[in-house]
């Protein structure tokens, strides 16, 4: 049915956001064009770079995969959302400290993959994060500097 909207409640970093979206809305769509959290960028759409990367009731997930419906319930957390968490600022810290940015436009989803990392894993090795970072890539960088920055937020949170 065209024009058919759906409810949804979800919370987003902290927040409940109740809205109605098209069925056909991905998650990442509603992030940036509803709730105005640039912060996932729209690149690959198609799961593969790992630059809409959040944290979906306690799992990493591309956001360009799911539907915003499928989400119904769902507890988020974006980049916007990550100096609340374990490691959260951090992370966001190291990876400046450590030069691991350059264009920008993958930090967002590598920071996430790596606070997801560091939630189930708090003392990883360089080939745990690699391994741990594997669906998120960067065209400006050789890693190393990305691995040196998440291996300096790990630790005691």
């Amino acid at each position: 049915m065209a024009g058919q909207l759906i409810p949804i409640t979800l919370t987003v970093n902290g927040t409940t956001c109740r809205s109605e979206v098209p069925p056909h809305l991905t998650l990442l769509e509603f992030l940036r064009d509803t709730l105005n959290l640039t912060g996932s960028k729209r690149c690959c759409g198609e799961g593969e770079c790992g630059a809409c990367t959040a944290i979906m009731n306690g799992e990493a997930v591309n956001t360009c995969l799911i539907l915003a419906a499928e989400a119904d319930g769902s507890d988020l957390i974006t980049v916007e959302g990550l100096s609340a968490m374990p490691y959260g600022a951090r992370l966001q810290q190291t990876f400046l400290d450590q030069g691991a940015v350059q264009c920008g436009f993958c930090t967002p989803g590598m920071v996430v993959a790596a606070q997801y990392l560091l939630m189930n894993n708090p003392d990883p090795t360089p080939d745990e994060i690699r391994e741990g970072l594997s669906g998120n890539l960067c065209r400006c960088t050789g890693y190393a500097r990305i691995v040196e920055a998440v291996m300096g937020a790990a630790g005691d949170e």
